[in-house]
């Protein structure tokens, strides 16, 4: 009984730290007391313990107890007893990078695919899918391998911008950036705009939030999805 609460980012314009998505992580974890938090993502160079800090505040006023996968001896140790599993956002090359060299991929993977939940913002739903090769990031480390924790069959592209027409800027948009991930690449895309969240619970798929998503095709055909959409079809 997979359960998974993918999230295009922690903050929304105009609200604080998980405010636009607390309802529906309360919602999500129901009855589970207690948080694990992987901080290895570390935004803006924050220290593992001052992320967890906000994390740990935050989730307290939803009534959940959280602690930091650092404060363990053991990480492997802390995952295998987690009741719940939640990955934040941050740099997606650094989070995947303490994945692996903390051995955590294969025993996240086991406990999620057991049932225990699993939430992730920004990077964190970035490395639930098979590859983090549509990350918005810089690649400022090198990590052992660019391949997620294979979660859903699809990757994600968190904080996901529409083309603007009237836009003078003369870089690539998102859209060029997917299109040539597929030029090398099969695996379907989710332009998961802020705002926007995957709630995932076994076979099932709904989009949630507010802003919707648009997904990508290896062929050049994208179909837009809005809030309350099913999208069960990318989890066969």
């Amino acid at each position: 009984m997979k359960k998974l609460l993918l999230i295009s980012n922690s903050t929304l314009h105009g609200s604080g730290y998980l405010d636009h998505c607390a309802g529906e992580i309360k919602e999500f974890l129901g009855e589970i007391e207690n948080v694990l938090f992987i901080p290895y993502a570390r935004p803006s160079g924050m220290t593992h313990e001052e992320y967890t800090k906000i994390a740990r505040e935050r989730f307290k006023k939803m009534g959940y107890n959280l602690s930091g996968i650092h404060e363990y001896d053991n990480p492997r140790d802390a995952v295998k007893s987690a009741e719940s599993i939640f990955i934040g956002g941050g740099n997606t090359f650094v989070l995947i990078d303490g994945l692996y060299k903390n051995n955590l991929i294969d025993i996240i993977r086991k406990r999620v695919n057991e049932g225990i939940p699993y939430i992730g913002t920004s990077a964190g739903s970035n490395v639930a899918c098979k590859s983090i090769k549509t990350t918005n990031d810089m690649p400022i480390i090198y990590p052992p391998s660019f391949e997620g924790l294979n979660l859903v069959s699809f990757n994600i592209n968190p904080h996901y911008i529409n083309p603007d027409p009237n836009s003078k800027h003369m870089g690539e948009t998102r859209e060029t950036r997917i299109k040539e991930f597929h030029f090398y690449n099969d695996t379907k895309v989710v332009g998961l705009r802020e705002g926007a969240i995957l709630l995932i619970n076994n076979k099932n798929m709904t989009l949630k939030g507010s802003t919707g998503a648009r997904l990508f095709k290896k062929d050049g055909k994208q179909e837009e999805y809005k809030q309350g959409d099913s999208l069960d079809f990318l989890l066969s």
